[in-house]
């Protein structure tokens, strides 16, 4: 049945390529996309706001607030044995950096239960309170579609890696009701590198899927009430810059420690017992921590300025401003470690929200504290907004995602110059501080990230040293005699020959022109291979990419080299006629 199913396929698809050319096709496929991906994010907002409204408004129980201690640990503990009992066959990875990893090594292959469990996980999660947001995983779920759509049809590399940034842009068009932010998204964070024609289908994709999610959810998510912006209040929108630069730092390195301290934690359930109570701990003593947190910046900028701290046990403390200020300052260094903790414990989500978050609360403290000391008569909203810009642009690397982004959301294109400013100063201390944003910080560690720039660096991280090795050639014993194995030498298509003992683990090579040197010498009867045997200038392992052993020919000017794997034993020989075949392949497959 399966067979004649992909048969039915493959005939399809000949049939729908005779008549119409694949550039073509990707606008109408980018349109599909889109549908799903707007209806993927409609779902994902849907159930997630479900849950917490159960939780919040209709679990009536004179001791609620308590479990406030508790929601957060049961989010993580249901998505992950959600994981471990539903997602046996795939691996389930989180964020945007497994995506980027996918593009550049796995061919833009998005396992297909992405599709629906980056929603179930992260509804949970973000539902139950883990301080996290809701963008990464509906642009992981999009791009899972984009990308299965894209091999259900058929097509190559490049179109599959564009139908899935299409979803991923699709994803964040929907979730947010930002198509321009979408399209700018994929563009920044996703395609290695960009051309006229691809634009159109991202256009087609996000624009579908901010309509299909706008069916579902119509309300705004921020309201900002704005005249424009002054002059005079130039100079405190690069302060704000410089402050939210240097925190992006602060959360990179907090990024680092805490995934450091929970990865040394192996068993699954601990982790979660030990995030889910600091989590709980800081949900409890700061409850604008729960969940995404949008709530308290709309009470911001309404000008509540009170919300931050009214719900929380300081609240008859409300009415001392510089309180206030002091309980949101360390409101915003504790999210960071919120959201991290929700997600190194085991809970989904992303840095979307949390980045909005962390910079809209920033511009609050900022403006508030000017005005309050009579420095300035600054307007609080638009620093708050002009916070969330920079701060997404700083922490993501992604300065245009940013500002498209907020202005959108907001309707505060009047703030379009602030907006530029504050997240171009930001970027550029955030960049300046860290070349790699935390996304491609652990690709670039490990050798697998896409650089545009570099075309040469990206084909070649995307090919496998083991599709390389040849293990079909002669290999000799250190306990053979030249004389009896003359024949098959000399038989032999390699003028460089391994040599093993009897354990496999590698002596050595034996060159062709020293076996021809002792054969016109006619003093092979006593010759023993290991006395013939040189150690190559050098040897690469199993563990090094193409691109480390190339550079290693070419420093030693090796046309092949001998593999070898941990323990030493002999694995096979690489070429460099190999490698530039396959180079060859995966740019034709690219074009």
């Amino acid at each position: 049945m399966y067979i004649r199913f992909v048969s039915f396929v493959d005939q399809l698809n000949k049939y729908r390529q005779s008549k119409i050319s694949n550039r073509n096709f990707l606008v109408f496929a980018a349109v599909f996309v889109g549908i799903f991906a707007g209806l993927a994010a409609a779902l994902l907002k849907g159930i997630t706001h479900h849950i917490q409204h159960f939780l919040q408004s209709d679990l009536h129980w004179q001791y609620k607030y308590y479990l406030y201690l508790l929601f957060p640990t049961i989010g993580i503990l249901l998505s992950v044995i959600y994981v471990k009992r539903f997602i046996r066959k795939g691996k389930f990875e989180m964020g945007l950096t497994p995506l980027l990893y996918t593009i550049s090594k796995k061919s833009s292959r998005v396992e297909a239960h992405n599709t629906y469990s980056q929603i179930i996980t992260a509804a949970i999660t973000v539902g139950f309170g883990g301080s996290t947001g809701l963008e990464a995983p509906i642009a992981t779920s999009g791009a899972a579609i984009g990308s299965n759509v894209g091999r259900f049809l058929g097509l190559s590399y490049r179109e599959i890696t564009l139908l899935l940034a299409c979803g991923a842009a699709a994803g964040i068009a929907g979730a947010f009701n930002s198509p321009i932010a979408g399209i700018v998204f994929a563009i920044e964070i996703l395609l290695p590198e960009f051309s006229i024609p691809a634009f159109i289908p991202l256009l087609l994709s996000a624009a579908t899927a901010s309509v299909v999610a706008r069916l579902f959810f119509k309300e705004q998510l921020f309201f900002l009430v704005t005249e424009g912006w002054e002059l005079k209040a130039l100079l405190f929108y690069v302060v704000l810059a410089v402050v939210i630069g240097l925190y992006s730092y602060y959360f990179t390195k907090m990024n680092k420690l805490i995934k450091g301290s929970f990865y040394k934690i192996k068993n699954p359930y601990y982790k979660i017992a030990v995030g889910g109570l600091i989590l709980g701990l800081l949900v409890f003593l700061f409850p604008s921590l729960y969940g995404e947190g949008y709530l308290t910046i709309n009470s911001l900028l309404k000008g509540d300025h009170t919300a931050i701290i009214s719900n929380s046990i300081f609240s008859q403390f409300s009415d001392l401003p510089f309180v206030v200020i002091v309980f949101a300052l360390v409101t915003v260094m504790f999210k960071s470690v919120a959201t991290l903790v929700t997600l190194a414990a085991g809970g989904n989500g992303g840095t979307f929200a949390p980045s909005l978050i962390i910079g809209g609360m920033l511009g609050f403290i900022i403006a508030y504290t000017v005005n309050l000391l009579g420095i300035a008569e600054l307007n609080v909203a638009n620093f708050i907004v002009a916070g969330m810009a920079a701060a997404l642009g700083s922490v993501m690397h992604a300065p245009l995602t940013g500002i498209f982004l907020i202005a959108e959301i907001t309707g505060g294109y009047v703030l379009m110059v602030p907006l530029m400013i504050t997240t171009a100063i930001a970027y550029f201390i955030s960049r300046g501080v860290s070349q790699y944003s935390i996304y491609t910080k652990p690709l670039v560690d490990a050798g697998h990230l896409s650089h545009h720039e570099d075309k040469d660096t990206t084909v070649l991280n995307m090919m496998s040293l083991k599709s390389l090795i040849e293990k079909d050639q002669l290999i000799l014993k250190d306990t053979d005699l030249l004389s009896d194995r003359i024949a098959d030498i000399l038989n032999s298509k390699r003028n460089v020959i391994p040599v093993v003992n009897e354990s496999k683990v590698f002596q050595g090579v034996v060159y062709i022109e020293t076996i021809l040197k002792h054969v016109s010498e006619k003093s092979i009867a006593s010759i023993a291979i290991i006395d013939i045997t040189d150690m190559p200038a050098e040897v690469a392992s199993i563990t090094n990419n193409v691109k480390e052993v190339l550079k290693k020919m070419e420093q030693e000017n090796l046309w092949v080299m001998p593999v070898i794997d941990y323990s030493g034993a002999y694995v096979g020989l690489v070429s460099k006629t190999n490698i530039f075949n396959k180079y060859r392949a995966m740019l034709s497959r690219q074009n």
